[in-house]
């Protein structure tokens, strides 16, 4: 990630105003260069905020297609925040969906399920699934162990997913 102030200043002003049409041109000049730092925390919280479905659409396409390594603790970050349940499933379906390795965060991901509603846990297992062929099974087994400690893990809802998830780990 880059930093800079300036181009930072300048995508808060344009998200500010509101303007559609400026901020898809924002956005689309994003996906042209590596991410600056904070763009990634304001593209989130204006989807967060934001009632305006073709623009969270534009935001969504932004984060699937993010292809710099560099931005993924950003992305964590932001999966950390108390956004609604749909920004956080937004960021953590991007995760899997932008096709960049997370495994070094699958104790994150791993927290975010126990967490999270389950159209969020379905997409923290995909991630968690997907990352897991670079696991080593020591972090396979401490993942396992994190998930069985949780009172969260076996709510009602979750249950069947959380077997499913451990399934995936002792694999």
């Amino acid at each position: 990630m880059i930093r800079s102030e300036k181009k930072l200043n300048e995508l808060a002003a344009i998200l500010k105003k509101g303007n559609a049409l400026f901020i898809t041109r924002a956005i689309k000049s994003l996906r042209d260069e590596e991410p600056f730092e904070g763009a990634i925390g304001l593209l989130a919280e204006y989807y967060d905020n934001s009632s305006d479905k073709s623009i969270t659409v534009i935001i969504e396409n932004f984060f699937n297609d993010i292809k710099h390594q560099s931005a993924r603790p950003e992305v964590i970050a932001e999966i950390h925040k108390s956004w609604k349940q749909d920004t956080i499933s937004m960021l953590v379906s991007s995760c899997w969906q932008s096709g960049l390795d997370y495994s070094e965060y699958t104790e994150d991901i791993a927290a975010v399920f126990l967490e999270g509603d389950y159209a969020t846990a379905i997409e923290c297992m995909t991630v968690i699934e997907e990352s897991a062929k670079f696991n080593t099974r020591e972090q396979k087994d401490k993942l396992i162990k994190i998930i069985k400690n949780s009172v969260r893990a076996f709510t009602h809802e979750k249950t069947a997913l959380t077997h499913e998830l451990i399934g995936i780990l002792e694999g």
